[in-house]
């Protein structure tokens, strides 16, 4: 056991005992109750179980739960995907993301277990794309590159592919001519 400090969902997690070999999946079901994040495969192939971390620069970057360890974790701020919707002093939804919205309006799922990784991937893309616009004609690559890498084990991808450039044309300042 080893004592474990970090910020999850914008809440601070004081220091409590976890297991040295825990990985963070465990420790988001098992101590905080969070099961969004889906093991998928263990191995760090499907990406079902990625989160983000918010760097001390700003910038987000996924980061897969299944195989990365809890005490890799210490000190950092993590955002699963239930801290992607803004909620009220209740702890109740007040409103989506845009891209958990967008994800909805062209019902971007099937068995919905793959899209929380989907929803990460999508939105650290829309965070990379804030810093360094992408020009229209590199936009579906783009996208394809940022998602390619996040399994998905019922869909054609297409409604995944469809949500992520809508939500992105819509948000100004993300695609330059």
């Amino acid at each position: 056991m080893r004592k474990l400090s970090l910020t999850v969902n914008g809440k601070t997690i004081d220091p409590i005992d976890v297991p040295e070999t825990m990985m963070m999946q465990d420790f988001l079901y098992e101590y905080l109750n969070l099961t969004g994040s889906r093991m998928g495969c263990g191995q760090g192939i499907c990406h079902a179980c990625t989160v983000i971390v918010d760097g001390d620069d700003g910038a987000m970057r996924e980061m897969r739960t299944c195989i990365t360890g809890a005490h890799w974790f210490a000190g950092k701020k993590v955002r699963t995907v239930e801290g992607h919707a803004t909620r009220d002093a209740s702890g109740a939804i007040t409103a989506l993301s845009p891209v958990q919205q967008a994800f909805i309006e062209h019902f971007s799922f099937q068995c919905g277990y793959c899209t929380p990784g989907f929803v990460t991937g999508a939105t650290v893309l829309m965070d990379e794309l804030k810093r360094k616009p992408v020009r229209r004609a590199d936009l579906e690559q783009t996208i394809s590159e940022a998602l390619e890498k996040h399994i998905c084990r019922c869909t054609g991808y297409v409604r995944y592919f469809e949500a992520v450039r809508d939500v992105i044309l819509k948000t100004p300042g993300l695609v330059k001519a």
